[in-house]
C-alpha cells in the first residue's frame, strides 16, 4: 500500500483529500503546517507528498527545497497561485507536478498514479547505466557523477534514464514528455524545458567541462554524442 503525506493547512481540503485517497486504497498521513516535515520523513517511509505552498511557520517552497536535499520522493504542489512564473520556480526547486486550486479530485488521483507509476518503473529495473563518469543505479534509484551523488527529482531521473537507455535516439519534446510524465504533451507547457535546464545545472555544478544533454534544434533532446556503456 502506497503511503501519501498531505501537507495542507486548510482543514477542509486536507480532510477531503485524505478521505478520497483512503477510499482509493492509499495510506494517508496528514500535516497542517510546515514544521517537522523532515523529522517525519526520516521516521516514516512516504511514497508521495502533496504539498501546499502557503503554510504556517514554514512555507511550502522552503519545505520543498529541504526535502530535495535528501529525498527523491515525488512531490505534487497544490496552490492557488496560477502564474506561470510561480509554477516554473517550483519546478526548478524540484517539484514533480503542479495542480492549481480549485482542483478536480480525479485529476489529483491521475497525477498521483502517474508519479507513482514512474517511480515503480524506475525501481523495477535492475541494471546500471553508465555514461562516461555518470552512473545511474536503476535498482536503488540513485545517480552519481564523478563519485558524487546527484540530488535528482523523480522526473529528472526519468529523463536521464530514458536518454541513457537510448543514446542514439533523438527524442522529440512530445515523445520525451509523454514517456516521463505519462500524459499528453501541450506545446505551450514549459515544464519539460525547465526540468532539462534544472538537470543540466545539477550536472554542470559537478562536472562543468562535460556536456551530457544535446539540444537538437527544432526536434528535441538526445544524449550528448560520446562513448556509451551499459
Amino acid at each position: 500500500m502506497n503511503k501519501i503525506l498531505i501537507i495542507e493547512d486548510d482543514l477542509e481540503i486536507n480532510a477531503l483529500l485524505a478521505d478520497f485517497l483512503k477510499e482509493k486504497g492509499y495510506a494517508v498521513h496528514c500535516q497542517y503546517d510546515g514544521l517537522h516535515v523532515l523529522d517525519f520523513l526520516n521516521k516514516e517511509k512516504i511514497d508521495l507528498i502533496i504539498l501546499d505552498i502557503m503554510l504556517p511557520y514554514r512555507s511550502g517552497d522552503i519545505i520543498l527545497s529541504d526535502v530535495r536535499k535528501k529525498f527523491t520522493i515525488p512531490v505534487i504542489i497544490i496552490s492557488a497561485k496560477e502564474t506561470t512564473q510561480n509554477k516554473i520556480d517550483l519546478l526548478r526547486l524540484g517539484a514533480d507536478d503542479y495542480i492549481t486550486k480549485p482542483f478536480d479530485m480525479e485529476e489529483v488521483l491521475a497525477r498521483i498514479e502517474s508519479n507513482l507509476r514512474r517511480v515503480q518503473f524506475q525501481n523495477s529495473q535492475t541494471e546500471c547505466l553508465q555514461y562516461n563518469n555518470l552512473t545511474l543505479d536503476l535498482e536503488k534509484n540513485t545517480a552519481f557523477l564523478n563519485g558524487i551523488e546527484l540530488s535528482l527529482t523523480a522526473k529528472e531521473f526519468g529523463i536521464l534514464e530514458l536518454l541513457m537507455k537510448y543514446p542514439d535516439k533523438v527524442f522529440s519534446k512530445s515523445n520525451l514528455f509523454q514517456s516521463v510524465w505519462d500524459t499528453e504533451y501541450i506545446a505551450e507547457d514549459n515544464t519539460l524545458n525547465v526540468h532539462i535546464s534544472n538537470l543540466r545545472n545539477k550536472l554542470k555544478a559537478i562536472c562543468s567541462d562535460t556536456e551530457f544533454i544535446d539540444t537538437v534544434w527544432g526536434i528535441g533532446y538526445r544524449l550528448h554524442k560520446a562513448k556509451f556503456y551499459i
